[in-house]
């Protein structure tokens, strides 16, 4: 029953992510809220290290770990509470940084061997299709005036996840995933030390709803989401969360939308189904037949 689901809870507790960011963010400023993040994170999963009886990498496997933890946790979340701290809607930021399977795709092309089948190829055209109406369209940003260095820090977030993905898979993959990510976070919070300290004030407003929001993002989205994705994965079940996250952005949007209120126009609508669609062509694996005792290709795309 779990694994059936699993794919779609997973979703729905990413998603709340990025509402967590934008109610957090109204205590605390983005690093300096990122960095209790990450050093709450270092210890919860110091603890489950014990627990699990996993290992700390060392070596190069340490060096591989703090590399895509930086590009992972550091410049996709960072570029995320940034881009949301000034005014950018929960809902967009997730639709901009969702984006990840697409530009993986393309630079898998660029850079490698591999080709898009015609399904991919007509992914990618509705994708920037989608963008374009939702960029198009009458979005409620919750302040004005940083649109373009918002949209920066989204860009920031989108090749951090790419980059950090496609470096964590080529050189991550014998890395105990418990300790690696004792690791990646604490490499996250060294990068958000010296930027708290320099640009920000620090200050942060302990209320009773920042307080669940930070618990809500360690033990639910750090540690709940992370556990459920190894489930999945040791159940053959990370291919089904590969072409399900194309909700990950619609979800956000009704999420926010719940909670802020946040709203998009017609345009708005259209470009997050495009998108959504989008994601779901590229990432979608192509269908296997068995015919006569042999496994074949599906000729449909």
């Amino acid at each position: 029953m779990l694994a059936r689901f699993a794919p779609f809870i997973f979703v729905v507790l990413w998603s709340s992510g990025f509402v967590g960011a934008r109610l957090g963010l109204d205590y605390a400023e983005p690093a300096t809220f990122l960095l209790m993040r990450m050093l709450a994170n270092v210890a919860v999963f110091l603890v489950l290290l014990v627990l699990l009886r996993a290992r700390l990498p060392r070596g190069k496997d340490l060096g591989h770990s703090m590399v895509a933890g930086l590009l992972i946790h550091g410049f996709y979340l960072g570029g995320t509470y940034e881009g949301i701290s000034m005014g950018m809607p929960a809902g967009l930021c997730a639709l901009l940084v969702g984006l990840q399977p697409i530009l993986t795709a393309v630079l898998l092309v660029s850079f490698s061997s591999e080709k898009l089948r015609l399904s991919q190829w007509i992914g990618l055209v509705i994708g920037f299709i989608g963008i374009t109406f939702v960029l198009q369209g009458n979005m409620e940003w919750q302040q004005e005036g940083q649109r373009e260095a918002a949209y920066s820090f989204a860009v920031l977030a989108l090749l951090g996840i790419t980059l950090g993905t496609l470096y964590q898979k080529k050189f991550c993959q014998g890395v105990d995933m418990v300790g690696g990510a004792v690791w990646q976070y604490t490499a996250a919070a060294l990068l958000f030390v010296p930027i708290a300290l320099t640009t920000e004030t620090m200050v942060v407003q302990w209320t009773t709803e920042f307080t669940l929001t930070l618990l809500w993002l360690v033990f639910v989205l750090s540690v709940v989401a992370i556990m459920l994705l190894l489930y999945m994965v040791k159940h053959g079940e990370s291919s089904k969360v590969a072409s399900t996250f194309y909700l990950v952005p619609p979800m956000t949007a009704f999420q926010a939308w719940l909670v802020f209120g946040e709203k998009f126009d017609g345009y708005g609508v259209i470009g997050f189904i495009l998108a959504a669609c989008a994601v779901f062509l590229v990432t979608r694996k192509p269908r296997l037949n068995t015919v006569a005792g042999s496994t074949v290709k599906s000729s449909a795309l």
